[in-house]
């Protein structure tokens, strides 16, 4: 594979809910995306626009109806449980709350060395991994014993990125990793997530309803509304210059440090707001 070629391809991909009594809801309307090695791909968006299914759709946890999902040229549209197994050594998730995500009764060690038992590992290489992990996610060597209630949000994220880079993946889908954080412990972890696709050379498609966070982090951004694509393209066009009535919306949404310039924002948010998205 080229670095020019995909490592994930969505093509077409329509997600539909089915409710009780025969209700049905369309969370995504054929969605087209690629992501190519090394990239990260942002996809933006407020709640309810679809961001979080796609990468619950790669992951195999959505009702795929209609589409196509490809990895390293792989359909995995509708993969086993037993694909989905293998599949787990390339494909990883960090989701949104890192306290939700890790076992409360389990060590760090124990959670960190779980992913690479499963898949083999004699416990003496799991647990030596384990103290490169907390090395590569800044953390100290004295976390392997503690459990998660005894780190701070940012340090619980800290070891839930240490648990999904655990087995050197190629693709990981980061779901709203940063928004439970204040913004001071976002910058870091944003910086320690740039550094490990540096050095890991993994893919990124990163979920967030926040555009200066996703300006961040991204070389290329989705935007998504009520389950369509309405703006995609380099992070800095997309971020700097929006051309689409919503993704400005998102844009003004943003928040600065001068005041002046947040009021006028807000003004232009409104006036937006005023107009309707087309």
């Amino acid at each position: 594979m080229t670095a020019s070629t995909p490592l994930l391809r969505i093509e077409d991909l329509e997600v539909v809910y089915k409710g009780r009594g025969g209700t049905r809801f369309q969370a995504l309307n054929g969605v087209s995306l690629d992501i190519r090695p090394g990239e990260t791909v942002g996809l933006v968006g407020e709640s309810g626009s679809g961001k979080t299914t796609i990468g619950r759709a790669v992951l195999g946890l959505a009702p795929i109806s209609a589409g196509r999902v490809e990895f390293d040229g792989r359909d995995i549209t509708h993969a086993s449980t037993r694909d989905r197994r293998s599949l787990a050594q390339d494909i990883q998730v960090v989701f949104q709350d890192p306290y939700s995500s890790l076992n409360p009764s389990m060590t760090v060690a124990d959670i960190l060395a779980e992913p690479l038992l499963i898949q083999g590992w004699s416990r003496h290489d799991a647990y030596a991994r384990v103290r490169d992990l907390l090395d590569r996610v800044q953390l100290p060597s004295d976390a392997s014993s503690r459990l998660p209630r005894e780190f701070s949000g940012g340090q619980r994220q800290r070891v839930a990125i240490a648990r999904a880079i655990a087995l050197d993946p190629r693709l990981i889908i980061c779901d709203e990793p940063v928004s439970a954080l204040d913004l001071t412990t976002q910058a870091r972890v944003l910086e320690l997530l740039v550094e490990l696709q540096e050095s890991t050379g993994a893919a990124y498609l990163f979920v967030s309803h926040d555009l200066g966070v996703v300006r961040h982090i991204s070389h290329r951004v989705t935007v998504l509304y009520r389950g369509d694509i309405v703006e995609q393209g380099e992070v800095d066009q997309v971020t700097a210059h929006p051309e689409h009535p919503y993704t400005q919306k998102l844009f003004m949404s943003a928040p600065v440090a001068d005041v002046a310039q947040q009021r006028e924002r807000r003004e232009r948010r409104r006036l937006l707001a005023a107009g309707g998205e087309k």
